[in-house]
């Protein structure tokens, strides 16, 4: 009965996409069906067949063991007792580790054929333009605020349709320093990697049903005179035009310089987090107090944040699979991730998988649930990022980003309904 819910709410959460589109008339089905094909296919090898399972969990046992390689630095600075405070020294040494060694991958130009390999598969089955596809792509391995970078000589000219793609894809994924942590929590690595990956596709799907292309596509090296000489010159040097140029991550000069570079850059994301994790986790706390005093004004002291989101969202939870007795759970975890961010909702969500307070299943559908940016700060994150690339474009991107938030949440909600399609009661 729950897969046949997960199976419903596949259809509910794209029908509530094709309502909130901008232009019904004008949605170019190839691209929706081609994505969430990709999507679909994905989680079905990873999900449900034995060899795809077994493959990502090896990866995911790879990734897991690779990280832990973060723990003989941290144990050099902190002591051997570091482990003792989990989040501040254990967690977010791996995500500096993992910043150092992504920036390093992105100097030896690894990470730029692998996001190229995969946008190519996107662009031709999809029929998605260049810059959209390529920004999507990038997002399984860096995030809302660094894909755009890697398409910034377009971002200026791309329509409204295309920037709604970019920024969707922002919202529907996580960065792999940002990933590392929550693998650091406890949950699994292949769930979430799955999870990764699926979103990608998922996003331009999503997009191109909110928001579809009426305008030309703004990449068309055929009929743009200063893109005409882009392509000559990429053509000339046996090069894709949208290759990925390592400069746009990185300047450095030699591969320690780029380690270096990327460490510093991890710690300035730690420090981010750490920040607005001990705002936020305070102002809940607040929140909660005033809450509960007022409650206890009426008889009922025990009101607060988590509670209300428990029922304002329990029929979200509900839709995706999951088990009844576990939704009210599940939608705290939803209404965190959404007000708040993805940080504090899989800390949470770790908590409760540690101390066995929910199933399984609910666990795994909560893993995809949560896996993307969407949250209302990363409009502003969004904003700020893109904005400040093209001052010109940043009325669009505030004008876009509570659509393209929705759509990247939509997205990540198909992910968990697929995930408890294929993974079925049993867990």
């Amino acid at each position: 009965m729950e897969r046949f819910i997960s199976l419903i709410g596949i259809f509910v959460f794209f029908g509530l996409a094709y309502l909130l589109s901008v232009d019904r008339r004008a949605i170019r089905w190839r691209p929706v069906i081609w994505g969430f094909a990709i999507q679909f296919l994905f989680g079905l090898f990873v999900l449900l067949l034995p060899v795809g399972f077994a493959i990502f969990s090896t990866i995911g046992n790879l990734v897991t063991t690779f990280l832990n390689f973060s723990d003989v630095g941290a144990e050099f600075v902190y002591g051997e007792n570091f482990a003792e405070h989990f989040f501040a020294f254990k967690v977010m040494s791996t995500v500096i580790f993992f910043s150092g060694v992504i920036s390093l991958l992105y100097y030896f130009g690894i990470l730029q054929k692998v996001v190229a390999a995969i946008a190519s598969v996107m662009r031709r089955t999809m029929k998605t333009s260049g810059p959209e596809t390529t920004s999507c792509s990038a997002n399984i391995f860096v995030g809302q605020t660094e894909a755009p970078l890697l398409i910034r000589p377009f971002v200026g000219r791309v329509t409204l349709s295309e920037l709604h793609a970019i920024m969707t894809g922002g919202f529907a994924t996580v960065a792999g320093g940002v990933l590392a942590a929550f693998i650091g929590f406890g949950i699994p690595a292949e769930q979430l990697i799955a999870a990764s990956v699926m979103n990608a596709p998922g996003a331009l799907a999503m997009s191109k049903l909110m928001f579809p292309q009426t305008e030309h596509f703004s990449y068309n090296p055929e009929l743009d005179e200063e893109l005409r000489a882009v392509k000559a010159k990429a053509e000339a040097e046996g090069v894709d035009e949208l290759a990925l140029p390592k400069e746009a991550f990185s300047t450095a000069s030699d591969p320690i310089a780029a380690l270096a570079e990327g460490a510093i850059q991890g710690v300035q994301l730690v420090l981010s987090i750490i920040a607005i994790l001990i705002v936020f986790l305070s102002l809940i706390a607040l929140i909660n107090a005033i809450l509960g005093w007022a409650g206890g004004l009426f008889g009922f002291p025990q009101l607060s944040l988590e509670l209300i989101l428990s029922y304002l969202l329990f029929p979200l939870a509900w839709v995706m699979g999951v088990p009844l007795a576990d939704c009210s759970a599940v939608a705290v975890f939803l209404g965190k991730k959404i007000i708040l961010n993805e940080f504090i909702a899989y800390s949470a969500l770790a908590e409760s998988i540690k101390a066995n307070q929910i199933s399984a299943r609910a666990a795994a559908i909560a893993t995809f649930a949560l896996c993307g940016f969407a949250n209302i700060s990363s409009i502003g994150q969004q904003i700020g990022a893109i904005g400040g690339m093209v001052p010109s474009r940043r009325n669009d991107v505030a004008r876009l980003g509570p659509r393209a938030m929705i759509a990247g949440s939509l997205t990540n909600f198909v992910s968990a309904c697929i995930a408890g399609l294929l993974l079925g009661s049993e867990l």
